[in-house]
């Protein structure tokens, strides 16, 4: 084990969260935004990425690039953190969850940055 186990921690998060783009396509295509064209090809792209950048980190060779592949997806999936907030959405969650999950994705893009050149 070359890295710290957080780091691997981090992958199956990302590879699992990717595979289920797969296992459950609709929950991910209910929340995206409807200016966005090909909501299921866009899930599925979405999953691969997702399951790419998580089995990327986990390699020297591979692991920087995998950080700011992270960073920058989590930057594109802020459009749809944001659209969620909309009354257009209509999602059925509490607005307090929806506005808590932007800090969330700030904290998971410095965690990612955290790793780059160990």
């Amino acid at each position: 084990m070359k890295y710290p186990w957080h780091l691997y921690l981090m992958a199956v998060m990302y590879i699992v969260a990717g595979i289920m783009h797969f296992i459950k396509p609709r929950t991910y295509m209910r929340i995206m935004p409807r200016y966005l064209p090909s909501h299921k090809l866009l899930v599925f792209v979405s999953g691969i990425a997702e399951i790419t950048l998580g089995i990327c980190l986990c390699f020297p060779e591979t692991k920087d690039m995998a950080i700011w592949g992270i960073i920058t997806m989590l930057i594109v999936f802020l459009t749809v953190h944001f659209y969620m907030l909309t009354p257009e959405a209509n999602i059925k969650l509490p607005k307090w969850l929806l506005v808590l999950r932007l800090p969330l994705q700030l904290g998971l893009m410095y965690w990612s940055y955290s790793y780059l050149g160990q």
